[in-house]
């Protein structure tokens, strides 16, 4: 019998309401143990957060406008209740849920008439990511209509946060991947082994379902399946890098650009974001010189693509985006911001997998495949010294500073340890999330350019605000952000939109201060936005305990003020 996807929802909401991970993970694993073989992979994504597996390239793109506008018809939406629930909970499935429990439900015309199932919201929302050209929206608007009328309170809520990928129950990957291994009595190392290289738990547990901890052991890369990246910790010197890596390490520049993944088999090439989105069609010089230079049949190989005026200096990182959103007249673009690709690392090799190979040896493998390609600037050494004088030189370059590699570090997709360190010799960005916006003032009137800005909790999956600013953006890029946050509005007060949050933003600043004004008790002084982090998901926000560690260490030559 089909597994309703209303029991999904009754699972999320007691993992919501729990804390203890070892309920969580055991209310997890049997879940799953009843699920049938087909229903395994669509669960699990969606108990994620997400409609498709992060591989997939599918796209839902329905905002936040266009949900809340079906939401309306389906319901006879109260937006005094969602404003309600909403300032309480700061949770807009909850407050979708809210609505329909208050509200008399206005049942209408639907495509299909019965109890929602698993593989059912799978297909629909499979047909509503399908949906394109001329009258697209209303084709989706109905598909949405269709699911929507036939869900409950409780399945609205999370249709909802899987529509608008905010889930935020405590549920994260790694206890996923433990549940996994419970459920279809797998060793977590193999489970884990096997999400590094697919990328995704949610086919790994459907093929922990059907062939076991064997057949785990046996999966390998595939080519255009895009794996997730090997992450960085920050050093904050050189000095500091040398003493993790035990006295000796690769030092490399670290470029002001877009880190890629590049895919090939024969004359196919493939080249993926750091969101792991296919960005092919708007590098296509990328894909040239890879088609060109790479004479290995198969390979998975990263890099970084960087943007440079026509005397080849590194320019800002804001047009580099540019190339990145652009699929129509790349050539046109290509020529106003040509691109320069630099390769650092090569995981897979015509057949073979070569992410337990010291980092050295893979980067002698990709030294000898490269062709005409560069590498990245690179200088090993263990001498503070030479480290800092090749710092120098990167920062000399227009580079945004070092790498610090360690020599026998083999590559951990998906992880972030000390085995790579980015140093940067000025005050650490953050990655921050914007969480609502006022509209300014004089000519910028008609744009949302005041931003609160937030840091991520990972242990109660709130966004606290941290900031506000209005500095550092662009006419041109106020104007777009303005219409990308108009799109993700879910409350209006007066001159300030609370907004979905969506999107990352890097930021400056000159200090962090202890603050009573938000609830993070943090605040960041003459903070400004040097750019948008279209690469990054919110998943890849910095934390505030990030922010806390800075706070402390800004004290590490000046005492603290004692009467806060």
């Amino acid at each position: 019998m089909p597994t309703l996807f209303k029991s999904l929802a009754e699972l999320l909401e007691k993992v919501e309401a729990t804390k203890k991970r070892r309920e969580i993970t055991r209310m997890t694993a049997d879940f799953l143990k009843q699920l049938d073989t087909k229903e395994v992979e669509p669960a699990i994504c969606m108990i994620l957060g997400r409609a498709f597996p992060k591989w997939s390239q599918k796209n839902l793109e329905v905002n936040w406008v266009t949900l809340s506008g079906v939401l309306q018809r389906v319901s006879g939406f109260d937006w005094s209740v969602f404003r309600e629930d909403f300032a309480h909970t700061g949770d807009v499935g909850a407050a979708v849920k809210a609505v329909f429990e208050k509200t008399k439900v206005k049942k209408q015309a639907v495509l299909v008439e019965k109890t929602l199932a698993i593989n059912e919201v799978k297909r629909l929302l499979q047909t509503i990511a399908e949906t394109r050209g001329s009258g697209s929206r209303e084709k989706k608007e109905r598909l949405i209509t269709a699911l929507l009328s036939q869900a409950s309170p409780v399945e609205a809520k999370y249709l909802t946060k899987i529509f608008v990928s905010e889930m935020r129950t405590g549920l994260h990957e790694g206890l996923m991947e433990q549940a996994v291994a419970q459920a279809f009595e797998a060793s977590l190392a193999t489970v884990q082994k096997a999400t590094m290289v697919m990328g995704d738990i949610s086919e790994v547990a459907a093929i922990a379902k059907t062939k076991g901890e064997e057949g785990l052991s046996q999966i390998g890369f595939q080519v255009f399946r895009p794996v997730k990246l090997m992450l960085a910790q920050t050093a904050h010197t050189v000095s500091d890098a040398l003493v993790k890596h035990g006295g000796r390490t690769a030092f490399e520049y670290k470029y002001d650009g877009a880190r890629v993944q590049i895919h090939k088999r024969g004359d196919d090439v493939r080249v993926f974001s750091r969101s792991l989105t296919d960005a092919t069609q708007s590098l296509a010089e990328v894909v040239k010189a890879v088609k060109i230079n790479i004479k290995a049949d198969e390979v998975i190989a990263e890099g970084e693509v960087i943007a440079v005026n026509d005397q080849g200096y590194p320019i800002p990182f804001q047009h580099l985006m540019r190339r990145f959103k652009r699929v129509r007249e790349v050539r046109g673009m290509a020529e106003k911001i040509p691109v320069r690709l630099y390769l650092f690392d090569v995981l897979f090799l015509d057949g073979e997998s070569l992410i337990a190979l010291q980092y050295l040896q893979r980067r002698k493998i990709l030294a000898e495949n490269a062709g005409e390609i560069p590498l990245t600037e690179q200088f090993v050494t263990g001498k503070k010294k030479q480290a800092e004088k090749f710092l120098k030189e990167a920062l000399d370059a227009g580079h945004e500073g070092l790498m610090a590699k360690k020599l026998e570090s083999a590559y951990t997709p998906g992880s972030r340890g000390k085995r790579w360190f980015k140093i940067k010799p000025v005050l650490e960005p953050l990655d921050l999330v914007i969480t609502a916006a006022e509209y300014g003032y004089g000519r910028r009137h008609a744009w949302l350019s005041d931003y609160y800005l937030a840091a991520r909790d990972p242990e109660t999956h709130e966004f606290l605000n941290v900031g506000k600013t209005f500095k550092g953006l662009t006419d041109s890029e106020m104007n777009q952000i303005t219409q990308r946050l108009k799109e993700l509005a879910v409350r209006e007060e007066h001159n300030r939109v609370v907004v979905l949050p969506k999107v990352v933003v890097e930021v400056a600043y000159n200090e962090i201060q202890k603050s009573r004004k938000y609830k993070s008790e943090m605040a960041l002084r003459f903070a400004r936005i040097t750019r948008i982090r279209d690469d990054k998901s919110t998943e890849d926000a910095d934390t505030i305990e990030k922010v806390k560690e800075i706070y402390e260490r800004q004290f590490a030559k000046k005492g603290k003020y004692k009467a806060y």
